[in-house]
């Protein structure tokens, strides 16, 4: 299904909010590289380092598993988390293709939606209750996600009345 109004010009807005994406997704595709390599140092141990020091649960407070099972179910939970945080900057990605060269509203609905579920999820279960620390860090993904899905509505062509 094309989506897209051929006829009508993606708008600045949205020019703006598809690269939003492109920056958000960029920086997720870190995070997921960022956690195979600290998987790979130091297991358990630096994937921890990578999600906790918020304000409930400071890296000098925090207690690390001992024994090898619990470190290595904790090392694998982990890195799923960190992995699954990559993969939806690939998703990101997609979304971004989808609005920059197809003025896509689908596009913009799986970038609303799924990409939205999973960063407020983060932010609500993780950086609000102070587990991860409150930064530019922490908190620039879902800051670029509501900026991006607040602009790109505002520079896509109109749905027509057939559902184009």
């Amino acid at each position: 299904m094309n989506n897209a109004n051929p006829s009508s010009p993606l708008g600045l807005p949205a020019k703006i909010g598809g690269w939003l994406f492109v920056l958000w997704s960029v920086l997720h595709i870190w995070v997921g590289a960022a956690g195979l390599t600290q998987y790979l140092k130091a297991g358990a141990t630096g994937l921890w380092g990578m999600v906790v020091g918020g304000s409930a649960v400071p890296r000098s407070a925090f207690v690390h598993a001992t024994d090898p099972a619990t470190l290595f179910a904790h090392g694998q939970l982990l890195l799923n988390f960190t992995l699954d945080v990559g993969g939806y900057g690939v998703l990101g990605l997609f979304v971004a293709w989808m609005i920059l060269r197809q003025a896509s509203w689908l596009g913009y609905f799986i970038g609303l939606f799924a990409i939205g579920v999973a960063d407020l999820a983060y932010l609500f279960a993780q950086v609000v209750p102070g587990v991860a620390p409150l930064n530019a860090a922490t908190v620039g993904g879902p800051v670029i996600w509501f900026l991006a899905v607040i602009l790109i509505p505002l520079g896509l062509p109109k749905r027509t009345e057939s559902g184009q």
